[in-house]
């Protein structure tokens, strides 16, 4: 496609649009034109980000959809393309996170990040992709995390999901290439949204790591408006992977050329954490 600085008459499809990057992402969309297709678990955050991005003037359907359901994801697709055609724009945004070790990290925590995190990206692919691989033309984002670059032991369990979805999409943007369709796989790094405050802890000490993580990112003060105009930039860019904030930058770069030391930093900035 061409650039997102102006998306009129276009489709931008974006899950877990009720709170964070998602929301932002959906209103600069709104802002340069696009008809924007949401979906959201949360209701309630789904209702405000499509009431902000109708007030700016954009046509908007709404789903509330668990991600990790085929089922639920191909029946908003099914609405999306019966309305809009095929996206343009799919952000596979939503995810989730448990902060702990891997050790402390329940059976239930895994298969709700692995649903999340791995196969909502894996739904939305199935549900929307063949669409646009038939009209020969659109772009796939799907929302990983610098823990998807760098493992976090504080992150064990999401950095594995998370490299997971680097891999899924590098793989998928060699595949689609001859079909016209583009596909980044986005590592934001420190963003002050409501993720970290939400996520389960798990292992010792919660109250005070929680207190501790939930200073840290509104200090370090990388809004999600920030993320989401940098996101649409990559996206011009094309970029394969992109990191967005400077940590983010920095953990890519280290993971390819120096892994012994970006493995002592990560295990080093967790214990610091800690």
């Amino acid at each position: 496609m061409s650039s997102t600085t102006d998306l009129s008459g276009r489709t931008v499809v974006v899950t877990g649009a009720g709170s964070g990057i998602g929301r932002e992402l959906a209103l600069q969309c709104a802002d340069r034109g696009a008809r924007l297709a949401l979906c959201d678990l949360s209701q309630v955050g789904l209702d405000q980000t499509a009431s902000a991005a109708r007030a700016r003037g954009a046509q908007v359907l709404t789903h509330t959809v668990d991600v990790s359901d085929a089922e639920q994801m191909q029946t908003f697709a099914k609405d999306v393309l019966e309305q809009f055609g095929a996206p343009d724009l799919l952000f596979n945004n939503a995810g989730i996170a448990v902060v702990g070790g891997i050790l402390d990290t329940t059976t239930a925590d895994w298969d709700r990040l692995v649903g999340v995190n791995l196969m909502g990206v894996v739904h939305g692919i199935n549900a929307f992709v063949p669409a646009m691989v038939a009209r020969n033309a659109g772009h796939v984002v799907n929302t990983a995390s610098a823990a998807g670059l760098l493992s976090n032991p504080q992150l064990g369990a999401c950095s594995a999901t998370k490299f997971a979805v680097v891999g899924l999409s590098e793989a998928l943007g060699m595949e689609l290439k001859p079909h016209g369709v583009r596909v980044t796989a986005v590592c934001p790094g420190v963003i002050n949204t409501a993720i970290i405050q939400a996520s389960p802890y798990r292992g010792d000490n919660v109250d005070a790591r929680k207190a501790k993580t939930t200073a840290t990112y509104a200090k370090r003060g990388y809004t999600p408006e920030r993320a989401a105009r940098n996101i649409l930039k990559a996206v011009d860019r094309n970029k394969a992977v992109a990191p967005i904030a400077a940590e983010a930058h920095v953990m890519y770069v280290l993971s390819r050329i120096a892994p012994p030391v970006a493995r002592w930093l990560a295990s080093t900035l967790a214990k610091i954490a800690q």
